[in-house]
């Protein structure tokens, strides 16, 4: 569903980053997980731009757009984007670090944030599952040996969740994940520094957030995950909690049409 000829890029303060804007309507900014890009969201841009402007960007470091060269916080690049696109406030969905994203720019940048979604991530809330822990570290090994391979293999154990394996996701699903992480993978090299600058305290912070809430998540996830994007909901003015069943840390890709479905719901009720 993807079309290499939508994508544009903005120059930002450290060069070009890459986003998809498609029809026309309520802005609805779809910000993907971490090592993969825009594409992730090949089953919802083509349905939402029906009714929605879609801007869905690459993360800086990842797909299309340029690496950073200095410290730098995805929260603005998000902001940066809206504002070069003179649109706002935009409803902001995340998944994974998306997730995390999607809950800095609405901290650090109230004003350009209608309403928020969040699947798997947006802000520590407790303790890890120490499935993802273990996870966590499995990766870190096989990138620190140069094992790429090794860490796709890890990387499609997060798309299942400690409840299934891999050979549980479809393999149209596996396939897609891994060439969106080999993708991000290319363009960097080892020992590479990590010039992102978080966003601080927004576990607390999350109780300043006034616009509607939905925590989307797989249902199927690390409890730990779940747990972030429930916190930021129950932290919130207005927030409420559903779940994608049959799915995993990326729902969207794995039950599209229901995660579709309880998107477009809560965005009617907006």
């Amino acid at each position: 569903m993807n079309n290499a000829s939508d994508l544009r890029t903005f120059e930002s303060h450290d060069g070009p980053l890459a986003y998809r804007d498609i029809g026309s309507g309520q802005p609805l900014v779809l910000l993907h997980a971490g090592f993969l890009d825009h594409t992730m969201w090949d089953d919802q841009i083509p349905a939402l731009a029906r009714h929605h402007r879609v801007i869905a960007p690459d993360a800086r470091g990842h797909g299309w757009s340029a690496n950073a060269s200095g410290p730098f916080r995805q929260a603005d690049d998000v902001a940066a984007l809206l504002r070069h696109l003179a649109v706002g406030p935009a409803v902001l969905v995340g998944v994974s670090m998306g997730a995390n994203i999607a809950v800095d720019t609405t901290v650090e940048h109230p004003g350009l944030v209608r309403a928020l979604v969040v699947s798997g991530g947006g802000t520590t809330a407790g303790p890890g599952d120490p499935w993802t822990d273990a996870l966590r570290a499995a990766q870190f090994a096989a990138l620190g040996a140069g094992d790429i391979g090794g860490w796709l293999d890890t990387f499609t154990l997060s798309a299942a969740g400690p409840h299934r394996t891999p050979d549980d996701v479809h393999p149209h699903v596996v396939r897609r994940l891994r060439e969106m992480a080999g993708r991000t993978l290319a363009k960097h090299t080892a020992g590479e520094p990590d010039f992102t600058v978080p966003v601080p305290d927004t576990a607390t912070r999350v109780k300043e957030i006034s616009v509607p809430v939905l925590a989307l998540n797989g249902a199927l996830d690390a409890s730990d995950l779940i747990g972030m994007a429930e916190h930021v909901a129950g932290a919130a003015t207005d927030g409420r909690v559903t779940a994608v069943e049959g799915a995993g840390h990326f729902p969207n890709m794995e039950q599209p049409d229901a995660f579709n479905q309880a998107l477009e719901e809560f965005l009617r009720g907006l």
